[in-house]
């Protein structure tokens, strides 16, 4: 005679079994508010959140004096592997996240090579990252001209979104789109489910600004800011706006650099057009003089912005006018940002580490007030945006075990020895952090604890969207 038993679902422990991991103390940071409470872990999961748990435990961490604040998702990484991996790769772009606190990136299909442009190249860029990267992942597809028919199979393989280009992207193999393709694409991707990303600037407007700067004989960062002014972005994001609406594609328009751009983006919303919108720690901690006084390696595009602006997208932040809040590290070897000629420089910056600490450190002295602000771009709004939130993006039962430690600390000057990216060049290396992340979870598991990687971690998961 058989017998049957009833198993316990997974992520789930009984009473009496022993819990993996307990938090004691902790400062919880929820997009409601902060409050102190105990987790307990099991499983790679959060199975007890109290105020004060009594199970025993294999590991006990004692979190009093630290904030326990939701793991970062990056949705917005350029790790350039396969194919340029000397730029910076999978292993250590995915160290310095975890340093900074952020357990998932979403890589996009440039800068790698080749882009990952139809379901064969996201499957093998898949393969790479199963190896190497210590926080789980999740990666987009290409959209440009010529390989809208590869979107369903860019979807099976289970991309995150796709991603477009309205100017030059720097790179050969992935060119900007055209508003015809871009129409098409839009109406493709609205049929299958897929969001559509874009880099908001007018190609065309671009090129004539910069061509007048050149014409009068001037490459220095100034002409470069002159070159793509508030007005190029602004072009490319009503175009995008009109397409999003006219198709019914979900958009997502990144690296939003100015509160004009976001009042666009607001009022598209308020017409039922299903957008949001991205911003990165450099547009909030930077301002267009740094571009000067720091030079190539504050060099981005869309530029940063006038001191004014910087200070208003933190207004619109707190008043929720951002949904995400991506990294946009796009790092390159040294001798890519030497240059006399500064529109010949990579632009990008290199911020995976250092940029989401210092956006804690801006607001260290309104922590209660911030932090929960931080919490909804950073992790929850993201993965209800990307269809992750089953099971990430907050410190809630059930859900993953992913949440990084902040402690308050005596302030230290950024050095270019504690970058953990390939190459350590970084905006941030000079300033000033009163914060420290001491620990990062991803799934249970600690993959940084006190200033360095922890050994034999496990690996990352591929993550795809619930659609």
């Amino acid at each position: 005679m058989s017998r049957t038993t009833k198993q316990k679902p997974i992520g789930v422990t009984a009473a009496t079994d022993p819990l993996d991991l307990i938090l004691r103390g902790g400062s919880l940071v929820t997009p409601e508010g902060v409050f102190r409470a105990d987790l307990g872990v099991a499983r790679g999961k959060i199975v007890r959140r109290a105020p004060e748990i009594t199970d025993r435990a294999a590991q006990t961490i004692n979190a009093h004096g630290a904030y326990v604040f939701p793991g970062i998702i990056d949705a917005h990484v350029h790790f350039n592997e396969p194919g340029r991996a000397d730029w910076e790769g999978l292993a250590s772009g995915s160290a310095a996240l975890a340093a900074g606190g952020g357990t998932c990136f979403f890589d996009m299909p440039l800068n790698s090579e080749p882009p990952v442009l139809n379901a064969a190249g996201l499957r093998a860029k898949r393969a790479l990252a199963e190896r190497q990267s210590c926080t789980d992942f999740a990666l987009w597809g290409g959209f440009v001209p010529g390989n809208l028919d590869q979107f369903a199979g860019l979807r099976d393989a289970g991309a995150i979104g796709l991603k477009a280009f309205l100017c030059d992207s720097g790179i050969a193999t992935f060119p900007r789109i055209d508003s015809a393709s871009l129409r098409e694409g839009m109406k493709r991707a609205a049929k299958l489910g897929l969001l559509v990303a874009v880099h908001a600037e007018d190609g065309a407007l671009a090129a004539k600004l910069t061509a007048a700067q050149k014409a009068k004989g001037r490459h220095d960062a100034k002409a470069f800011l002159a070159s793509r002014p508030v007005a190029v972005e602004l072009e490319a994001i009503r175009v995008a706006l009109d397409l999003a609406g006219e198709t019914g594609c979900a958009l997502h328009v990144v690296h939003v650099s100015s509160p004009e751009g976001l009042a666009l983006i607001a009022e598209a919303k308020a017409q039922r057009v299903d957008v949001s919108a991205e911003t990165c720690p450099h547009y909030l901690l930077l301002n267009e003089k740094d571009v000067v006084k720091l030079g190539p390696v504050a060099k981005c595009a869309p530029p940063l912005r006038d001191e004014p602006r910087r200070r208003a997208l933190w207004s619109a932040l707190r008043a929720g006018q951002i949904q995400t809040i991506g990294s946009d590290h796009s790092p390159a070897p040294p001798e890519l940002k030497t240059s006399d000629d500064f529109f010949a420089v990579w632009g990008g910056i290199s911020g995976v580490q250092h940029g989401f600490e210092l956006l804690f450190d801006a607001c260290a002295e309104t922590w209660e007030r911030d932090l929960p602000v931080l919490a909804a771009v950073l992790a929850r709004n993201v993965a209800r945006r990307f269809q992750l939130g089953t099971h990430k993006g907050v410190l809630a039962e059930g859900f993953d075990a992913d949440f990084c430690l902040l402690r308050p600390a005596p302030a230290r000057t950024i050095s270019a020895d504690e970058l953990w990216t390939r190459h350590r060049l970084s905006p941030y290396v000079g300033r000033s952090s009163r914060v420290r992340v001491t620990h990062t979870f991803v799934r249970g598991c600690a993959v940084w604890a006190d200033g360095r990687l922890t050994s034999g971690v496990q690996p990352g998961q591929f993550l795809k969207p619930a659609r």
